[in-house]
């Protein structure tokens, strides 16, 4: 299974409801998300990057706002929760993106750098 990371700059702090996360306050800053695709690598990058688009996983949520922006896609042979483990930063929501994750990741998103 390939995984990928997404860098994203959020250049404001916004409020938004991440499906039955709840909602969450996400700070301006630069973030790095951790997924995962079976197959379909590229179609599921492709469909990451698009605005308009029905929520499925908790990042459609956050990447469809307008201040949002993924400015690098990393893509890698190593799993996901291995990928997300090596990233030192804050996790600003618990579960996000890692309801089915047994390694007890915490979340596949992490704030790394946060802009005041």
């Amino acid at each position: 299974m390939e995984s990928y990371q997404l860098i994203i700059r959020l250049d404001l702090t916004i409020r938004i409801s991440i499906g039955k996360l709840g909602l969450y306050e996400f700070s301006k800053g630069l973030y790095i998300y951790s997924g995962s695709a079976k197959k379909n690598m590229r179609s599921r990058i492709h469909r990451h990057l698009l605005r308009s688009k029905r929520p499925h996983w908790h990042i459609d949520y956050l990447l469809a706002d307008i201040n949002a922006n993924v400015i690098l896609v990393r893509r890698s042979l190593y799993g996901e929760c291995m990928l997300n483990k090596k990233v030192k930063g804050k996790i600003p929501v618990p579960g996000f993106g890692s309801s089915d994750c047994v390694n007890n990741c915490g979340s596949h998103l992490k704030l790394i750098e946060s802009y005041n």
